[in-house]
C-alpha cells in the first residue's frame, strides 16, 4: 500500500473550485514534486496535506491512516517554507531546537539532535550566528534543519529555492537531493521550475487548472508526455510542437511539415507509432525534443529511425556545452540542439538528423497524445 494516498481530493472557496479531483499515490521514501504554472493549485494541494487548508471532499492518508480531519500539529508533518520563517532574535541552534524546546525535549537530547542535523546539512560552524548574519542558502539550510530535527513521517517543501539566485539554486538542489538520499524520508515538494522537478523527483505530478495532467517518473513525463501542455511545460528548451499532415504512401505513413522555401520536409513515421492510420489525410501536431533534432554526427547511434534533411539555419546560439540552432518548420521556429563544436552559421543550409524514435504526435483539437 502507498505511504501517501490522495484520493478524489477537491477544494472549493464558495463556488470557485481550486482542486478538481486529485488522485496521487506515493511510496514510502519517495520524492514527489508538484509542478505547474502559477495558479494551478499546487500550493493549495500542499497546504491541504499540511492541514493549513481544509479539504472540501476526498481524503488524505499517510501510512494508511486518514489525516484529513487532524489538526496540523497532530499530522507528524514538517514543512519548509519559501520565506524560511526563522526567528531573527534566535541563533541558528535556537531556531533549530525551538520546536523541541516547546515540546519539553530534554536539553541533552536537543543538543544531540542539533549536532546530528548540523552535520547532515554542513552548518555546524553557523550554530551561534543569527539569521541576519546568514546568506539565503544558509538560511534555507537552517529552515531544513528545523524540519529535519523533528524526524517527521513526511516533509513538505513549498518553493524553497525561489528566493535564491541561479547558482545558489543549483547548489541547494544538490543539498536537498543529498538530504533525501541520506535520510530516506518521504518528501512532497512544490515548484514552478521544471528543472527542479526533473532533477529531484522520483515521481512528478504536472498540474494545470486544478487537475493533474500527468503523474509518473521524470523519464515518463519527459519522454512520453500525455498531452501538449505537459510536452511544452516540461523540458528546457521546450519540445518543438509543429503542425503537420499525415500522408499514406506505398512505403507507409509520412508526416509532412511545411517550410518557408515551399519545399516541405517529409518524414517516414516508424512502424512502432500505432494509431496514426486514422489520421491519414488529416493534420496532427508533431512533437520532437531539441536533442532529437541535431547534426548527423551527434545523432543517437542506437536510434533505429533517423531521417536526415537539409534545413536553413536562421539563428545560432552557442551555449558552451551545446549549440542551439533555430530553423523554421510547420509555420513555427524550431530549436535544434547540436554539438558544442558544430560548425554552422546563420543563413547556411545544413543537414540535420531527425530522431523519429523520440517523436510523439498529438491531436490538434483535444491536444491529447495519439502516438
Amino acid at each position: 500500500m502507498a505511504f501517501l494516498q490522495i484520493s478524489s481530493l477537491r477544494k472549493r472557496y464558495g463556488s470557485l473550485e481550486i482542486l478538481k479531483g486529485i488522485d496521487i499515490e506515493l511510496d514510502e521514501g519517495g520524492f514527489l514534486v508538484l509542478v505547474g504554472p502559477s495558479g494551478c493549485g499546487k500550493s493549495t494541494l500542499l497546504n491541504t496535506i499540511a492541514g493549513l487548508e481544509a479539504i472540501t471532499q476526498g481524503d488524505i492518508l499517510v501510512d494508511g491512516n486518514s489525516i484529513a480531519d487532524l489538526h496540523p500539529s497532530k499530522r507528524d508533518i514538517a514543512m519548509v517554507f519559501q520565506s524560511y520563517a526563522l526567528y531573527p532574535n534566535m541563533t541558528v541552534a535556537g531556531n533549530i531546537s525551538f520546536g523541541m524546546e516547546m515540546r519539553g525535549v530534554p536539553l541533552a537530547e536537543r543538543k544531540q539532535a542539533i549536532e546530528k542535523v548540523a552535520k547532515v546539512l554542513q552548518i555546524g560552524h553557523l550554530l551561534d550566528r543569527k539569521p541576519g548574519q546568514l546568506s539565503g542558502g544558509q538560511r534555507q539550510r537552517v529552515a531544513m534543519g528545523r524540519a529535519l530535527v523533528r524526524d517527521p513521517k513526511l516533509f513538505l517543501f513549498d518553493e524553497p529555492l525561489s528566493n535564491l539566485d541561479a547558482k545558489l539554486r543549483v547548489d541547494m538542489r544538490i543539498e536537498i537531493k543529498r538530504l533525501h538520499q541520506t535520510t530516506g524520508k518521504t518528501i512532497v515538494y512544490v515548484t514552478h521550475d521544471q528543472i527542479e522537478a526533473m532533477t529531484l523527483a522520483t515521481k512528478i505530478a504536472v498540474m494545470k487548472d486544478g487537475l493533474v495532467q500527468q503523474f509518473g517518473t521524470p523519464f515518463e513525463i519527459y519522454n512520453n508526455p500525455a498531452n501538449m501542455f505537459v510536452a511544452d511545460f516540461m523540458g528546457s528548451p521546450a519540445m518543438n510542437l509543429l503542425t503537420g499532415a499525415i500522408e499514406q504512401a506505398n512505403d507507409g505513413l509520412h508526416v509532412t511539415l511545411e517550410r518557408p522555401s515551399g519545399n516541405p520536409v517529409r518524414l517516414a513515421i516508424p512502424a512502432r507509432l500505432q494509431g496514426l492510420e486514422a489520421y491519414a489525410g488529416r493534420q496532427v501536431v508533431f512533437g520532437i525534443r531539441p536533442e532529437a533534432l541535431t547534426d548527423p554526427e551527434g545523432a543517437d547511434r542506437n536510434a533505429v529511425a533517423v531521417v536526415e534533411n537539409e534545413c536553413l539555419i536562421e539563428v545560432v546560439e552557442p551555449a558552451g556545452s551545446d549549440t542551439f540552432a533555430v530553423i523554421k518548420l510547420g509555420g513555427k521556429e524550431v530549436v535544434a540542439r547540436l554539438r558544442a563544436d558544430a560548425r554552422i552559421n546563420a543563413g547556411q543550409n545544413v543537414r540535420l538528423a531527425f530522431n523519429l524514435d523520440k517523436a510523439v504526435f498529438f491531436d490538434p483539437q483535444s491536444q491529447a497524445r495519439i502516438a
